[in-house]
């Protein structure tokens, strides 16, 4: 049986899990009677509620095609730039990669990215044009834009004379020309199998056992599991193994207690062990982590890793010190917080923790506002509560003239044509340069925009309620710039909380015509806290407590029922986005709340002052 190993790489919401269900539904992987579920593959809760990849996966299909039975390990990566991490890593475990691009929306900046990434590597691509049966979809142009990006981004002759068929993933079909219709996948198993090599590892059978671990997980059961490809040798249980960093320094040595490949969506235990170009999972070793190399004692090199781009993105998390602080979550200590953070920064390379000179505070930094709202997301789903300051680029310095850079992105804007000048308006006050910007459809205008990474913080909120909900913004780190000066965001005041206590409606009524606000009545606030947006640009502290006097000259029932507009709720992502340097976000299990970082308002004018 031969082996083929590939990638499904794309920009988010071009269809890479929805084909792999297919693609498992059709190699027989499922019974005829079995219950299955959309995007099989996205199996954690945020990536269900999101509709995103967040974590990259595993599985294998077996194929029976021309060329005989061959096994296809398939991984489904993330589309989002804030998970490129995983893209990269896993790249370099892959012999192939499917390059699927949604033949109506074309070339996007992640395909710019994932792509940019594969060329590198050396993989010679294969291109899917997907959701060609969609109304406006115009396959012949965005294969010739696919062909134009292969070549900027500086593809060898070989690369650039890459193989592409069409596809519909969400109705199970795949054809290599649009006038002969077909109704399975079968033309796009068979491209794989003839157009990705068989992995070169399957040469070095006889070799001593390596393995580079490239993603990591903890069972309940069998402990640390740290998956990659065999690079050399046979992977068996029992057999003495050593950890190697990555400068070649001994981490520990073990025994693989269990080799577990994957078949179809489960892990199997693999008695007979697992040869060389095989992906599987191994058990056994409780230090070694990503990027260190797995092998056999006599071996003292370790495998080369592939570098990681950095963070550019970073916000503190402190401990809860709120005055309704323990009330909700368990886990509130800092060392716990430490240990939860620690933990992540060992399985997702993409993430950076240290440690700040502030007391129980830690600068976790990430590739984007999205990467680090799914962290706090989960520690909040466990239990965690903590304290969130604004996100703040990561700068760098010129190693030759000493000046400070800033992180640009390319941003990539779809909207109705009407909204096109506020966009860009907008954008310009923040320092975006407009690179190009055209028709993309029937009233619609793409634009091209290079921004600072500082600029688009915050801003997605108020693209949504400028572009009316309609518009799309897709942005992709590209490089480091000279810092382009200050940027006034332009958000208004706030309303803070002067006391503590519950919430009355009343004085919410009256509290309406000096802005919008964010709780309701009857629920608990302190002084300090964050209850409303200002209509004006100054913060101004209220007492959202006051109720009605009472006087023994009034009609029996009237103004009890004062009638308040339903507050704005943010979500973690506005929460964190929304607030200024002087404010923090509080999360707890079940609440998030806005609130400023010294809660006193005579400290707060003084520190203001002081500054």
């Amino acid at each position: 049986m031969s082996l083929r190993n590939i990638a499904i790489i794309a920009h988010v919401d071009h269809g890479k899990t929805t084909l792999v269900d297919q693609l498992l539904a059709q190699s027989g992987v499922f019974r005829a009677n079995e219950a299955t579920v959309e995007r099989a593959m996205d199996s954690n809760d945020q990536e269900r509620e999101r509709g995103i990849t967040i974590l990259a996966k595993c599985t294998s299909v077996l194929w029976h095609g021309k060329a005989g039975e061959t096994r296809i390990n398939i991984i489904d990566t993330p589309g989002h730039a804030d998970f490129g991490g995983e893209v990269e890593r896993i790249l370099g475990m892959v012999d192939g990669c499917v390059l699927l691009v949604d033949a109506e929306e074309g070339v996007m900046p992640q395909t710019k990215f994932v792509l940019g990434k594969a060329l590198k590597m050396g993989l010679r691509p294969i291109l899917c044009l997907n959701k060609v049966d969609r109304p406006h979809a115009d396959p012949d142009r965005v294969h010739n834009d696919a062909f134009d990006l292969f070549a900027a981004m500086g593809a060898t002759d070989e690369q650039l004379d890459f193989p592409h068929i069409y596809a519909s993933g969400k109705n199970g079909w795949a054809t290599m020309d649009l006038n002969q219709p077909n109704d399975d996948l079968a033309p796009l198993f068979d491209l794989i199998v003839d157009h990705v090599p068989p992995p070169k590892a399957e040469a070095r059978k006889d070799e001593p056992f390596q393995i580079l671990s490239v993603l990591i997980e903890n069972d309940p059961f069998l402990g640390r599991l740290l998956t990659g490809r065999i690079e050399a040798g046979k992977a068996v249980a029992g057999l003495p193994i050593k950890a190697l960093s990555r400068d070649g320094k001994e981490i520990e040595r073990g025994r693989i207690t269990k080799v577990l490949a994957f078949r179809g969506l489960k892990r199997q235990p693999i008695d007979e062990g697992a040869e060389a170009g095989d992906i599987v999972a191994i058990a056994g070793m409780s230090k070694a982590t990503v990027a260190d190399t797995l092998c056999a004692m006599e071996v003292n090199e370790a495998l080369p890793a592939q570098p990681i781009d950095p963070p550019t993105i970073s916000m503190t998390v402190s401990v809860n010190d709120s005055p309704l602080a323990g009330r909700e979550g368990d886990k509130v200590q800092s060392r716990v917080i430490a240990a939860r953070l620690q933990k992540e920064a060992e399985s997702n390379v993409a993430i950076r923790v240290t440690e700040t000179a502030e007391k129980d505070a830690y600068e976790v930094a990430g590739r984007g506002e999205l990467q680090l709202g799914v962290l706090i997301e989960s520690m909040r789903r466990e239990g965690f509560e903590v304290s969130i300051s604004r996100p703040r680029v990561v700068f760098q310095q010129d190693p030759e003239t000493g000046e400070r850079l800033e992180p640009i992105e390319d941003v990539m804007i779809d909207v109705d044509d009407e909204f096109t000048g506020i966009v860009i308006e907008k954008l310009s006050a923040r320092k975006a340069e407009l690179k190009d910007m055209g028709p993309s459809g029937a009233g619609k205008t793409r634009i091209s925009l290079s921004s600072p990474s500082r600029s688009l913080i915050g801003y997605q909120g108020e693209f949504l309620t400028d572009t009316r909900g309609s518009g799309v913004l897709n942005r992709v780190f590209s490089h480091y710039e000279p810092y382009k000066g200050a940027i006034d965001a332009g958000r208004k005041g706030v309303l803070v909380s002067n006391s503590d206590g519950d919430t009355a409606a009343y004085a919410l009524w009256n509290l309406e015509e000096r802005g919008t606000m964010f709780v309701g009545a009857g629920e608990k606030t302190y002084q300090g806290m964050i209850i409303g947006e200002n209509a004006r640009s100054d913060d101004l502290d209220v007492n959202p407590m006051k109720a009605k006097q009472l006087t023994n000259v009034r009609a029996s029932g009237k103004d009890e029922a004062v009638r308040l507009t339903p507050p704005r709720r943010l979500t973690l992502e506005q929460a964190i986005a929304y607030i200024e340097e002087d404010e923090l976000v509080e999360v707890t299990p079940k609440s998030i709340r806005l609130r400023k970082k010294v809660l006193n308002p005579s400290f707060r004018k003084k520190r203001v002052k002081e500054e």
